[in-house]
């Protein structure tokens, strides 16, 4: 009777001990297969980012002292993920970081593009913190981004706005266009004396064709940083050689500054090194005051993403009645992309 007893316990035993194995090689089938799906299926993200450092010479006149730039360096990641067929959803979380001293602003990390939006055949709706369709209108014709030489140190119009809504057109033929919306939350955009509570208080838009060797582009604000704007944007590459060109006219809501301008640039790229130049003046059409920038450099690639560089640029703001106000930089650094 013992051994009955005993054989069926131990038959009960084997027989529980075996359903725990087979559920745990289901559980764990499931988790591989998920894992699987994870990797190779329809969710697609990434981490990215690029650190920036130069040492550079600034000569203003009245001081003339040495540093070391972070150049906004920054990490970022983005991705998109699939909810339907044909239909993903869409995100961006990018922060500068400081390498010079570690302070961005007060910050560890500072905000830069931060967006999410749904994409698909009828082109792409996202919402955030993010480049106007002006600013990306650019098209990377500032071939010293981010250092003395930027065309926003220049030129108004280079935002990053916050609360934007945006929707971008799929691109037909060459063809693609941007809207975006940017609701006042109470600012006064227009400078009227009234709160803006609206959804489309600042206006940015976009229209590009971009094809083979020519970008060309038609962007402008309303109400954006206080500004109207209109900028007309073309790029054409031939072989080893790449020109930029932009005009533009902006003017402030409180009429005290109607400015139109010109921005042109150059680069020829002679195996690893490219050599770059540009020019770029506005005038202010209301007091005659002038800006002008001219920067000139040239980068030598070391690796697929990481090149050494030089530059030189000279800023000259000139006032009516006023002497040249004149800042030169001279500088050698070094990127790496990852």
């Amino acid at each position: 009777m013992a051994f009955v007893v005993a054989t069926a316990l131990g038959i009960n035993f084997w027989g529980l001990h075996m359903n725990k194995l087979l559920l745990s090689s289901a559980i764990a089938s499931t988790i591989c297969f998920t894992g699987h799906s994870f990797a190779a299926g329809p969710i697609d993200g990434k981490v990215y980012g690029k650190v920036n450092a130069s040492v550079v010479n600034n000569d203003s006149g009245s001081s003339d002292e040495w540093k070391l730039n972070s150049n906004a360096s920054r990490v970022g990641v983005k991705g998109k993920t699939q909810i339907a067929d044909g239909l993903y959803a869409i995100y961006k979380a990018e922060f500068e970081m400081c390498i010079d001293d570690g302070d961005c602003k007060g910050q560890t990390f500072s905000q830069r593009n931060i967006m999410t939006g749904i994409r698909g055949d009828f082109g792409t709706v996202w919402a955030g913190k993010h480049d106007s369709p002006t600013k990306l209108a650019q098209n990377k014709i500032d071939l010293f981004n981010d250092l003395e030489g930027d065309i926003k140190n220049t030129f108004e119009g280079e935002n990053r706005v916050s609360n934007i809504v945006a929707y971008t057109s799929p691109k037909v033929n060459g063809f693609s266009a941007t809207v975006a919306m940017i609701p006042g939350e109470g600012s006064d955009f227009d400078e009227d004396g009234n709160d803006d509570t609206g959804l489309a208080d600042g206006i940015s838009y976009s229209i590009s064709y971009d094809m083979d060797n020519l970008y060309i582009a038609v962007a402008g604000d309303q109400d954006v940083d206080k500004q109207d704007l209109l900028r007309v944007v073309a790029q054409y590459k031939m072989d080893a050689l790449k020109l930029g060109f932009m005009y533009q006219q902006n003017e402030d809501n409180l009429n005290s500054k109607d400015e139109s301008g010109y921005f042109i640039s150059a680069a020829y790229k002679m195996d690893k090194t490219t050599l770059k130049a540009q020019y770029g003046t506005i005038e202010d059409d209301v007091d005659g005051d002038e800006e002008e920038t001219l920067s000139l450099g040239a980068d030598y690639k070391m690796a697929k993403n990481t090149k050494v560089y030089v530059f030189y640029t000279d800023n000259t703001d000139s006032e009516v009645g006023s002497a040249d106000d004149e800042d030169s930089s001279f500088g050698v650094g070094m990127e790496h992309k990852f």
